[in-house]
């Protein structure tokens, strides 16, 4: 698609600086802008590429004042970077409006579908599933028995949501998502064999939740798994069966939440953090990269590192002190040998 300058400005509320007709069909870098493209300049040490680039529009600030020549149309707006962020979002809306049913899928008979939904090709929607509005279903996703889609939510390719998880409103769950496979639920017997425990629960995910690649959110043993409105989880994350997450926590990439621990609302999860199960995590805490959490963690706002981890200001002093252990070690065997030296001359 196509759009002129004037058009971007109106959506924007943007006024223009040159040719308000010329088109564009693409975004770009501001550094690698080619004819046809529309880019945007923040600020910066990519400040100088206004002058060089090829983009035939950009996007600035109000106060960008020109030092030399620019050949692109300029849209000016408030704030360039939520200029360009706000097109991106109506560009991808574009991208991702996609609507009927492609052959060959496979809908059940008794499975209800809402208005203008879209299903890829090689999906499959089983028995009694209730999918709503405007809902997205891309190629190669498998929806079981009694699952139940809110509006507007997308599944893309290679989603599996397995029977009767319930999934909400103005959900996003990205290439490769599981939802609702087996928990890790085994019981050793007079043998010692691992024999399974079936898994009977659900998974319940509430509106407005993301859900990243490869990630998989296991289904409870009785009861709920239960992702809370807004939770943002990264790609490769696993969540075991009966956790919990709180509204609004994020949660980065390659962490993983053991079985029955429930996590409060508004926490900052990072990369590749291991979390116990059975604890309870307070509301807003934040945990550092790679931190181990073995235990509950009950006064809000926390914040905390290290395997296993602790408050993350003292984790930081100790740490300081940990990086001199060589040194310290050179000085207390120093101090021994003084020692040494000093007995061997006393009378």
């Amino acid at each position: 698609m196509e759009f002129t300058a004037k058009q971007i400005s109106d959506l924007l509320g943007g006024k223009v600086e040159g040719n308000a007709n010329v088109k564009v069909n693409t975004l770009s870098k501001i550094e690698e802008g080619v004819p046809g493209s529309l880019s945007f300049l923040y600020v910066g040490k990519y400040a100088h590429y206004i002058y060089t680039t090829k983009a035939s529009i950009v996007i600035v600030n109000d106060d960008f004042v020109a030092n030399e020549p620019v050949s692109a149309t300029l849209i000016r707006v408030p704030n360039a970077l939520e200029g360009f962020a706000k097109l991106l979002e109506i560009y991808n809306q574009i991208q991702l409006d996609k609507k009927g049913i492609e052959q060959p899928s496979y809908i059940s008979a008794t499975a209800k579908m809402g208005s203008d939904c879209y299903v890829g090709a090689f999906a499959y929607i089983s028995n009694q599933a209730k999918i709503g509005n405007n809902v997205k279903i891309y190629p190669q996703v498998f929806v079981g028995d009694n699952v139940i889609i809110g509006d507007n939510t997308t599944l893309f390719a290679g989603v599996k949501v397995q029977s009767n998880c319930i999934i909400g409103s103005n959900c996003t769950l990205h290439t490769g998502t599981v939802i609702g496979a087996d928990g890790f639920g085994f019981a050793p017997n007079a043998e010692n064999e691992y024999k399974k425990v079936a898994q009977i629960g659900n998974v319940i995910i509430e509106d407005q939740v993301e859900i990243g690649a490869n990630t998989t959110v296991d289904r409870a043993t009785l009861g709920s798994t239960i992702i809370r409105k807004g939770v943002k989880l990264d790609n490769l994350i696993q969540i075991g069966h009966n956790a919990e997450i709180g509204e609004n926590t994020v949660i980065a990439a390659q962490s993983g939440v053991a079985g029955s621990t429930k996590i409060g609302r508004d926490c900052m999860i990072g990369g590749q953090v291991g979390i116990v199960g059975h604890i309870t995590i307070a509301d807003k805490v934040k945990i550092a990269a790679q931190s181990g959490i073995g235990s509950s963690i009950t006064k809000e706002g926390e914040m905390v590192q290290g395997s296993p981890s602790f408050n993350m200001g003292e984790y930081k002093r100790t740490y300081v002190l940990f990086r001199k252990l060589p040194e310290l070690e050179k000085r207390i065997k120093e101090l021994e040998q003084t020692i040494a030296d000093l007995k061997q001359i006393t009378p």
